[in-house]
């Protein structure tokens, strides 16, 4: 049984990158890079002494969010925060940091692998979470499945969706009674992602999913913070719960898999492409286990974090009715009516606007981890090997010397004119780098596609006194759910 939380052992062990084997296509012969650095004296980063014993461990357990964003406004854009012992983690803020730990020198900076195993408790040796020439061959793999010409054929589905789901709103909005936007759209992406990746209806199963998902990233988030983590062989009332969210989610990704291997019916899809690829020495085909790790990674991430950007679209919406006026001002006179196509979204660019400035605010993925192999000097200051070290988006999307009112909700900042000379890393909802996240470009069309579809025929407004907090887990929920009034138009 470990006394620390996980953030703190990824600081003080170096790791095992070795990857699972995998029936999957061979890749070419390119070398994974290994990062060397012959690195001057540095200074060392300031940051809060926090706890005499256990450092800023109790803040960062309590709220990692509020202890990331008051050490930055206390100490600047490299913050050292102590842990317990003579362990260290680093938050690095400034864009120019951020673009050398994901794309400048980035083979130094691999997941932090020990809060990365926390996430392979439920979604497996996926994209998300595996490393090394494993994770190369699997993205080769999956990346056609995110070609923007295929991309442009799943349009359809997406309205499809929404214009179903949203039906449910009609006796809501006749009776004035609000609903839970958080959960709607919870379910509504988990539709999207079951019928354009893999052509299957989830739809009896949307509460159990949610539920499912809910328990295993509490869990995981939990685990990442505890001081003391109870093995999960061990039959406590938190691992029975997680391992009956997990088997839950198991019994329907499984349930995909087995389907489509007793049909034969090829889709075209990404489950098509995982059930046929062959290794190019072996002819080997993918086994069920390692077609699962993929489903689930694309299932729970696909879904996830698009629901959570259209909870946080709505609500800003809803606190600045003039910019919600411009919004279905322009929907309306380009659209008239009808449904949208991928092919408006081009000519709807303050829609486009409204997403890009929510995803500022409240960035899905709030942080990232990562762990240097080598020593090194970031922004000035000495960032040690195996040391934790931290980005967020949240943090980095209000720095003062970039965004002007950072706290302000105004979409007109991702205007051309007032993009230019922006640092790359300025923005980074998707990440960056080589790990780019492989469905950033469908994540946004997903998302305009059904903020468009729904501001035609709705608009929501936030129920009075509904309490509203930021949940920091593995993605940035909305604590209390996201209770508004449908209006309807």
């Amino acid at each position: 049984m470990s006394v620390e939380p996980s953030w703190i052992r990824g600081a003080a062990v170096a790791t095992d990158q070795k990857s699972p084997s995998a029936a999957l296509p061979s890749p070419e012969k390119t070398p994974i890079p290994v990062a060397t650095h012959v690195v001057a004296a540095g200074r060392q980063a300031p940051g809060p002494r926090g706890h005499l014993l256990l450092g800023s461990v109790p803040d960062l357990t309590r709220d990692p969010l509020a202890a990331f964003m008051a050490a930055w406004r206390t100490y600047g854009d490299v913050v050292q925060l102590r842990l317990v012992r003579r362990f260290r983690a680093f938050l690095l803020v400034h864009p120019d940091s951020v673009k050398h730990i994901l794309q400048d020198d980035n083979p130094n900076y691999p997941k932090n692998p020990f809060n990365n195993g926390k996430l392979k408790s439920i979604i497996g040796e996926g994209l998300l979470t595996s490393t090394g020439s494993f994770w190369l061959r699997q993205r080769r793999l999956i990346q056609p499945a995110f070609h923007r010409q295929r991309l442009a054929s799943l349009g359809g589905v997406i309205t499809e969706s929404t214009l179903r789901h949203i039906v449910s709103w009609d006796k809501p909005a006749h009776n004035g009674r609000p609903i839970d936007v958080a959960s709607d759209m919870m379910h509504l992406t988990l539709d999207i992602i079951a019928r354009s990746m893999f052509s299957t209806d989830v739809s009896g199963s949307m509460d159990e999913i949610e539920r499912a998902v809910g328990i295993a990233l509490a869990d995981t988030m939990r685990r990442t913070q505890s001081l003391i983590e109870v093995p999960r062989w061990v039959p406590s009332t938190a691992n029975r719960t997680f391992k009956g969210a997990r088997r839950s989610l198991d019994e329907i990704v499984y349930g995909f898999i087995e389907e489509r291997r007793r049909s034969g019916v090829d889709s075209g899809d990404l489950l098509a492409m995982l059930l046929n690829a062959q290794d190019a020495d072996t002819g080997e085909k993918m086994t069920d286990l390692q077609i699962r790790d993929e489903v689930m990674t694309i299932f729970l991430a696909g879904h996830e974090t698009t629901a959570i950007s259209l909870t946080w679209t709505f609500y800003l919406l809803s606190l600045h009715p003039e910019i919600a006026r411009r919004h279905r001002t322009e929907i309306d006179a380009v659209l008239g009516g009808r449904v949208p196509t991928i092919d408006d979204l081009a000519a709807l660019p303050y829609n486009r606007m409204v997403v890009e400035e929510s995803m500022r605010l409240y960035p899905p993925a709030w942080v990232l981890a990562r762990m240097p192999l080598a020593d090194d000097i970031v922004g000035g200051y000495r960032i040690p090997a195996r040391s934790s070290i931290f980005l967020s988006p949240y943090i980095t999307h209000r720095h003062p010397d970039i965004w002007e009112n950072p706290e302000g909700f105004d979409p007109e900042r991702f205007t051309p004119e007032r993009s230019v000379g922006r640092p790359r890393y300025a923005y980074f909802p998707f990440g960056g780098g080589p790990r780019m996240c492989i469905g950033n470009n469908f994540a946004m069309m997903e998302a305009q596609l059904v903020l468009a579809t729904i501001v035609q025929r709705y608009r929501l407004d936030l129920v009075p006194g509904h309490p509203i907090a930021t949940q920091p887990m593995v993605t940035l929920r909305a604590r209390y759910g996201m209770m508004m009034r449908p209006i309807a138009r």
